[in-house]
Parts: C-alpha cells; sequence; structure tokens
C-alpha cells in the first residue's frame, strides 16, 4: 500500500494540492506538512498567464513554468503538473497552436497562440482587470465600497 506522502509526491502541484484539500474537507488531516505556494483565489489565472506569455513569443511548457516564476519574483509557482494539463487544454480548444522543434540540442512542443487564443485572451484580461477593480473598491472603499469622504 502506498503512503500518502508517496502518493502526492507522485502527483503534480496541482493535484496534490486538489486531494489534500478533499481529505480535509472529509476531515481526515495528513501527518504531513504541506507549503501552498498559490492562494486559493487564483483560479484562472496560470490560463492567463499562459495565454500572455505565448501572446509575446512562443514557448515550451517548462519555459512557461520559469518565466511565471522569474516575471513575479517567486510570488506564482505554477509547477509542470499544472501547466502541462493546461497546456494541453487550451490546445485541444484550439487556443493554442503547436509544432516540435530542436532548442539547445533537445526536441520541444512549442506552443503559440491561435487568434482564437488572443480573443479569449482579451476577454480574460478584461474580465481580469474588472474583477480587481471590484475587489480594489471593497478593500479600500468604505460601505458599499465608496471611499470615506472626509
Amino acid at each position: 500500500m502506498m503512503s500518502l506522502a508517496t502518493a502526492t509526491g507522485r502527483l503534480g502541484k496541482c493535484s496534490a494540492w486538489l486531494l489534500l484539500t478533499y481529505l480535509e474537507l472529509k476531515g481526515i488531516t495528513p501527518a504531513m506538512t504541506r507549503k501552498r505556494t498559490n492562494p486559493d483565489f487564483l483560479n484562472g489565472v496560470p490560463e492567463l498567464l499562459i495565454l500572455r506569455l505565448l501572446s509575446r513569443q512562443n514557448m515550451y511548457g517548462y519555459q512557461i513554468v520559469q518565466e511565471i516564476q522569474q516575471s513575479t519574483n517567486q510570488v506564482l509557482e505554477f509547477g509542470e503538473g499544472c501547466i502541462y494539463p493546461l497546456l494541453h487544454k487550451l490546445e485541444s480548444q484550439k487556443l493554442l497552436l503547436s509544432d516540435s522543434r530542436v532548442v539547445n540540442g533537445r526536441k520541444r512542443v512549442m506552443y503559440r497562440t491561435s487568434a482564437a487564443g488572443k480573443r479569449r485572451l482579451e476577454e480574460s484580461h478584461a474580465a481580469w482587470k474588472r474583477i480587481v477593480a471590484a475587489v480594489g473598491s471593497v478593500l479600500e472603499g468604505t460601505a458599499h465600497g465608496r471611499p470615506e469622504v472626509a
């Protein structure tokens, strides 16, 4: 029988997090500690970041993982177990296109946004800005999100 630590170690960060969250909801507390790198409210953010990065230049999966970490000063860390399934999903939805190339002597699958992916990026970016503004108005304001008048 495989231990919980071994099982979660074999999963990607996203899958392991989902499993541990499910166990917590069921009242099962594993005897291991875990480092949570990204808050729960970041649903949809990896997709938005992937589309933005690929709209700027073609990249392969691990390159995307590293670019997210570097460009956010390690505030956001989405592992390969989170990024690769998203790349495959976005490609199956025709939002990304891919081709194989040799990069630094290694065969890599390079991804780029399709026309539909660029449209999705514009829509998602606009929605993100609306959400940030709405949350900001509540956090920075007073009753009903309105700033306090002196």
